[in-house]
């Protein structure tokens, strides 16, 4: 026989039933509060002492607490149109210059990194590392997500290579149902934090004529159709880089940041108004903040805009 339960024994087990949904929400851990590092448009190479320049950044990042950094693209200057050789040697010099920072990195794929696009290059389609693949083989994917303390980050690669041996912003159709899919799989109100190399929204034409060559590789050309994937999620931001200025514009309600670039204007001084510098990104309560470091690099060669 099953021995009865009492009266004040079932108020109780009832009570701490319907207590248990109400204990579990109010556990439930919530976003955590953390600063990274967005540098972006290294551009190292042998000239201009762009090496110095970049160990700087790095040892100037390293003094500042932080969880890790993400590199907004254009690691080297350049793998474009540089011979294959010039390419690796100076990733090569990059990745000596990152070990100053100290810092789990992660890495967007820039315009600058794809090799052998220009046919002044001299490197074949068929070459291995051609194209991203170079990348691939020194970061890993060019389009990837991770978490972080409550938050979600998506890393997209902006960089479609042309028939015509350019390049154009845009998002491959691939990385369109990738990103759906991801966004989808998110939980209801997830912070999600976006870095693409190329500017999903800018106003940089509104400050300098344009130019055509310059205009196809920076208006993205699909633009409009990963702006619209974010909607119904909690987007904090877009961080940007390729145009090495600092902008704030906000669309929708989602704030995207371009930063400047740790090179300046190439390792030419002052690029329209910004100086060789990262962007410093606190996060916390469900907001994106930001303020722009700069180093003390001095150009042996400037031309200032």
């Amino acid at each position: 026989m099953t021995p009865s339960i009492t009266r004040r024994r079932f108020v109780t087990l009832a009570a701490a039933a319907s207590l248990a949904p109400r204990a579990a929400l109010a556990l439930a851990p919530k976003p955590g509060s953390f600063t990274f590092l967005f540098l972006t448009d290294t551009h190292l190479q042998p000239e201009l002492n762009a090496v110095q320049g970049t160990d700087m950044a790095m040892k100037h990042a390293r003094t500042i607490p932080a969880d890790f950094a993400i590199q907004g693209g254009d690691h080297i200057f350049d793998a474009l149109g540089t011979p294959r050789a010039t390419a690796i040697r100076n990733l090569d010099l990059y990745a000596k210059t990152e070990q100053d920072l100290g810092l789990k990195v992660h890495h967007t794929l820039g315009n600058h990194d794809c090799l052998g696009v220009y046919t002044a290059s001299g490197t074949p389609p068929t070459d291995p590392l051609y194209g991203k693949k170079l990348f691939a083989d020194r970061f890993g994917p060019t389009w990837y997500s991770f978490d972080h303390k409550g938050h979600h980050f998506i890393t997209l690669d902006s960089i479609g290579i042309t028939d015509d041996h350019h390049y154009e912003a845009r998002i491959d159709d691939d990385q369109l149902q990738w990103l759906a899919k991801d966004l989808a799989a998110q939980p209801q109100g997830t912070p999600i934090i976006v870095t693409t190399h190329i500017p999903l929204v800018t106003a940089f034409y509104s400050y300098l004529p344009p130019e055509p060559v310059a205009a196809k590789s920076t208006a993205f050309i699909n633009g409009p159709a990963v702006i619209k994937l974010f909607e119904g999620h909690n987007v904090l931001g877009v961080l940007q880089g390729h145009t090495h200025i600092n902008e704030r514009i906000e669309w929708h309600g989602i704030p995207y940041i371009t930063s400047g670039a740790v090179s300046g204007n190439w390792w030419k001084g002052i690029r329209m108004g910004t100086p060789e510098g990262f962007t410093v990104v606190e996060v916390a309560d469900n907001k994106l903040t930001t303020r722009y470091e700069t180093y003390g690099f001095k150009s042996i060669d400037p031309h200032n805009t």
